[in-house]
């Protein structure tokens, strides 16, 4: 864990927020892009999370997944027990519901 120095008045606000922020999404478990949406909420549930960070194969963060949008896509009509996470994008892709036509 690092530890931040805070100030009464920070010179820039904005970035300091921003940067704590940015530290905050960089933390938490780490999924490869090919977990299915069940496990994925498994080793949320397991971590006590609200977010998991999507990686390549390579180990790469390509993405980020909260618990709400696997939740919408698991409660949707067109769910399957086969959807993977690089088959609904990661927290800069298309909205899971867009993706769930998509057959792999």
């Amino acid at each position: 864990m690092t530890l931040v120095q805070t100030q009464l008045h920070p010179a820039n606000a904005d970035s300091t927020h921003t940067a704590m922020v940015h530290a905050a999404q960089e933390a938490g478990p780490r999924v490869w892009d090919d977990m299915t949406v069940e496990v994925a909420l498994s080793v949320m549930a397991g971590a006590r999370v609200r977010h998991l960070l999507i990686c390549d194969e390579d180990g790469m963060r390509t993405g980020l997944i909260t618990l709400a949008r696997l939740t919408a896509v698991r409660d949707s009509s067109g769910y399957t027990d086969r959807m993977r996470l690089c088959d609904i994008g990661g927290g800069s892709g298309p909205s899971p519901l867009a993706a769930l036509g998509r057959a792999r």
